[in-house]
């Protein structure tokens, strides 16, 4: 199929490119960097959870063999200011429409005058070796005060204060409504109050952080690699604390090894590792190790709901009420966005005309806590669709039917769901069929019927089957913004760069496909540039299931602009109206006469500046042009999951037969692409759901701090996975796609708890506390008899 062929590249499973290793020129991760008088930097992290630092001494380990540098936390804090984080003004429209009180404390880039986690830096030594700085981290002299530490979120506000500054520990509240909750719950005829608690766990990505740094005296100028989603905004933060211009900063990710939010944000090595090489005028890296990622870097998830729901004889949800509470741990690297991520998406795919939500954000002895993929929405979708299953036993209706009798039809499409999300924008689901989702669950699995005769007569059998279903919405493609620059160069091909950073999702695929489809032009004529700030100007990055809809947009937009140029050179060039010109592979010719053509290398050449230049007189040398995409508000995604699963009585484990996910992305760029995304989050969802587990003991301690305590499914653990695309376009941009980046991680969890529950429904048991452990599962076969 050409490039000129109707279906284009969109729409097809075109084979990943890998473009990006010529990045670096020696290596393709931070890890493989090597430069001349390079040092390595090592942190001083603490063991314990909260502690004053009554005094440190750096001298016995500047003087170690092999050191360069050392510093402490307070004397850092001296010349450069706290992380910024994401604490900013809030939307207009969300400020006007939320309760809001949020006094988050500021993050020191190391501590200086305490401790507030297990983990946290408080000194650094740069030597010759990584071996020779944590040798020399050895020998710092340091006294601490230790200092009662909180670790239950719900007994945080009675605690020892971790921020004095603040003076307390509740450092947000959010409120949220729509209908007359009060008077739907007072009168509906039955009500319903369960607890829920979704634990703590984090973003494993092959590859951990890492940071290097070189500083040119000479230009004044800093390169700055970075294993992060968020190139831009680590220039932004660097150019504010060193006080240099965001030009003289480069930033760029090399080859990063799966990031699913938890390289989403700037971190204080970002900062600090860069500020070193300036400091003592020699390439500095630092390379997080294992057991440092898992202490260090941010976790996730972690909250306590306390839910209500009120529903007639029919199984229809008249009125639903939740307050959570957010274990925010010592800081809040991104602010509030997460706590009200989980509000936002607590109604999932339903009409429910009453409806209230309350947060409570706390600070504990634990490390921060920031998105991990899916951001909020795996907790919303555990309480509702815990709920779901816990109104169809109590009336004795097939779960599957109370979600079908109270979700939102395709002919009420866009549906306005009367919240704010959080880019302020009024929630609108602009587009899908979310019954037809679920029935086609249900049949990928062989239907209800069928699994219910089959689930008796295990029974019969002594085997313990149960089938769990999960529904869920998802904020696709939020803003604020994404640029990108389009331009046509000498030799002919279209290089783009936009500020999006590839992770391992096939970016530099994806805008080549979208390219090549606005061009008309073969793929291998364009050339994608990423993960640099010194290929464009101002970019966001690649968070929140966004890329696909911004970048593409932006694209879009700058081709268009530097089209009209390149028919307006062609116009000139052939004596032709624009208006009876097309563009097609490589060339611009006058419509029905091929011969009378140019090529893009000719019309490049005739658009340079100087005297060769052949381009209409009064028009712009150059096809090159810059867009920034601006999302109205966000594209709706949404899926429907079914899974069963078979428990063993004598161990407790959880043996997944099958899962099925059909999934709403609107149109897919790449499917292949697609369908990878969609499965690896499933994996790593049914991780949340029965293995993976951040534990601190009462002090803070971190109980889980390798892979041996803290466990990842692998393929022996994996179950065959089916993923069905539904493919409704979004009226809301012009390609008609949505995001897909986190949707795979946010069902499984709940899935899994509702089709063990529905397992063990004989025994009266419910599993609203995650992860679902074999001990728990056990226990309740042994209190059955």
């Amino acid at each position: 199929m050409s490039a000129t062929s109707p279906a284009g590249y969109i729409g097809r499973s075109v084979p990943r490119r890998e473009d990006r290793r010529l990045l670096l020129g020696q290596g393709a991760y931070v890890a493989d960097l090597v430069l001349p008088g390079m040092v390595h930097a090592a942190f001083a992290r603490s063991q314990l959870a909260h502690a004053r630092i009554a005094s440190i001494d750096l001298a016995r380990a500047a003087s170690e063999p092999g050191v360069a540098f050392a510093m402490s936390g307070a004397e850092l804090a001296r010349e450069m200011p706290p992380i910024g984080g994401m604490q900013v003004t809030a939307p207009k429209g969300w400020a006007e429409r939320v309760e809001h009180s949020i006094d988050l404390p500021p993050q020191n880039l190391m501590a200086s005058d305490r401790v507030r986690y297990v983990g946290e830096a408080f000194a650094v030594v740069c030597a010759a070796s990584r071996y020779a700085a944590e040798d020399a981290i050895e020998a710092i002299d340091v006294e601490f005060e230790p200092l009662p530490a909180v670790v239950d979120p719900e007994r945080a506000k009675e605690g020892e204060i971790l921020h004095p500054d603040i003076g307390g520990n509740a450092v947000a509240a959010l409120h949220v409504e729509k209908g007359d909750v009060a008077r739907a719950m007072e009168s509906a005829p039955h009500r319903i109050r369960r607890r829920f608690r979704h634990h703590r766990y984090a973003a494993m990505p092959l590859e951990c952080r890492g940071v290097a740094a070189e500083y040119d005296r000479r230009t004044d100028s800093l390169t700055v690699w970075s294993s992060t989603q968020v190139v831009h905004w680590v220039r932004k933060e660097l150019a504010h604390a060193l006080g240099m211009a965001e030009e003289k900063i480069r930033v760029l990710a090399p080859d990063v090894g799966g990031g699913f939010g938890g390289k989403g944000h700037v971190y204080p090595e970002d900062l600090i590792i860069p500020f070193l090489a300036r400091r003592i005028g020699r390439p500095v890296r630092w390379v997080e190790d294992r057991h440092e990622h898992i202490l260090n870097a941010a976790h996730s998830r972690d909250n306590v709901h306390e839910a209500e729901i009120g529903f007639d004889d029919e199984g229809r949800i008249l009125a639903f009420r939740d307050r959570f509470v957010v274990d925010s741990g010592a800081y809040s690297p991104v602010g509030a966005g997460v706590a009200y991520n989980t509000t936002a998406h607590l109604l999932g795919p339903y009409d429910i005309e009453n409806f209230s939500g309350t947060t409570e954000m706390v600070v504990t002895n634990k490390t921060p806590n920031a998105p991990y993929r899916g951001a909020g929405r795996p907790e919303a979708t555990q309480v509702t669709e815990r709920l779901m299953d816990i109104v169809a036993d109590a009336l004795g209706l097939e779960p599957a039917e109370v979600r079908l009798r109270n979700m939102i039809g395709p002919d009420r499409m866009p549906y306005a769901v009367g919240l704010p999300y959080r880019d302020g924008v009024e929630m609108v689901y602009d587009s899908g069929d979310y019954p037809a989702s679920l029935n086609r669950a249900i049949e990928e699995v062989g239907g209800i019927e069928a699994f219910r005769a089959r689930q008796i007569e295990a029974r019969a059998e002594g085997r313990w089957l149960g089938l769990g279903l999960g529904c869920y919405t998802e904020g696709t493609g939020v803003g604020p913004f994404e640029g990108a620059t389009v331009k046509v160069d000498a030799s002919g091909k279209i290089v783009v760069a936009t500020g999006a950073c590839p992770i391992g999702q096939g970016h530099e695929t994806v805008f080549a496909q979208v390219t090549a489809d606005a061009w008309k032009v073969p793929i291998e004529d364009v050339v994608v540039l990423l993960a640099d700030t010194s290929t464009l100007t101002m970019g966001y990055g690649s968070i929140a299931s966004r890329s696909t809809v911004t970048s593409s947009m932006a694209i879009g937009d700058a081709s268009d602009k530097v089209k009209a140029k390149v028919l307006a050179v062609a116009a000139h060039l052939l004596e032709a109206s624009e208006a009876d010109l097309e563009l097609a592979d490589g060339r611009v010719a006058v419509k029905g006469v091929a011969e009378m053509s140019v090529t893009l290398r000719e019309i490049a050449a005739a658009a340079a500046p100087g005297w060769l230049s052949r381009r209409p007189e009064g028009s712009e040398a150059g096809l090159e042009a810059t867009s920034y995409y601006e999302p109205p508000t966000v594209t709706w995604a949404y899926a429907s999951n079914a899974a069963i699963v078979e428990i063993e009585p004598d161990t407790g484990r959880v043996r997944i037969e099958r899962y099925v996910e059909v999934h709403d992305a609107g149109r897919l760029v790449n499917p292949g692409l697609a369908d990878g995304q969609v499965k690896g989050g499933l994996v790593q969802g049914l991780g949340g759901a029965l293995y993976e587990s951040i534990e601190y003991d009462d002090h803070g301690q971190l109980l889980t701090g390798s892979f041996a305590d803290y466990l990842l499914p692998t393929a022996a653990e994996t179950p065959p996975i089916e993923v069905v695309h539904m493919e409704t376009p979004t009226p809301l941009n012009a390609l008609g796609v949505k995001g897909l980046g986190e949707g795979g991680a946010i069902a499984p969890p709940v899935v899994i708890a509702n089709a063990v529950s529905d397992a063990l429904r004989p025994f009266g048991v419910e599993f609203n506390t995650l992860p679902i452990r074999w001990q728990d599962v056990r226990a309740a076969f042994d209190a059955a008899g």
